[in-house]
């Protein structure tokens, strides 16, 4: 699969009009997945959202994608990390590259603001984002913050070189 080149990845605040829709379309999908467990949504009211990082990937205008990264500052020890939250890409923008360019991206971001790796949450019932979290260097680890305990939930993490 050849590079989508024409994606552009602009960092955005939280109130990003494109950022909030994209994230509804998110939160519609896992809904559909999983109608009876619980989604973890970021709480835009909280304060603390102003410390995360947003992207959006635009194509020919058109925002197609959408990712987040927050600091872990409650896991203590030696390695800062970063959580990925919200990450998507519309289903008619899938299997071009998009979603890894976008991870790529992140991985940069959260690298050059000093932290040495990325976790993250999945569903048991999202194979393709497990595909794509496990091709990229993504390992199993255990549940870790709001996740444990959560039978439908599956954490990964990266340590970035």
């Amino acid at each position: 699969m050849l590079p989508v080149t024409d994606v552009n990845f602009i960092v955005v605040e939280p109130e990003n009009p494109d950022l909030r829709g994209l994230i509804d379309r998110l939160d519609e999908d896992l809904k559909a997945r999983y109608p009876h467990e619980t989604i973890y949504v970021v709480d835009f009211k909280d304060p603390k959202v102003r410390e995360m990082t947003f992207v959006v990937a635009y194509q020919n205008g058109l925002s197609i994608g959408c990712g987040g990264l927050r600091p872990l500052d409650y896991l203590g020890g030696d390695i800062p990390a970063m959580e990925l939250k919200r990450f998507y890409v519309d289903p008619g923008c899938r299997n071009m590259g998009i979603a890894t360019q976008m991870l790529l991206f992140l991985e940069e971001k959260a690298a050059a603001a000093g932290y040495k790796e990325i976790r993250l949450e999945t569903g048991i019932k999202q194979p393709e984002a497990i595909a794509l979290y496990v091709k990229h260097g993504y390992r199993p680890i255990d549940l870790f913050g709001p996740y444990v305990g959560d039978p439908d939930s599956l954490c990964y993490g990266k340590i970035l070189e």
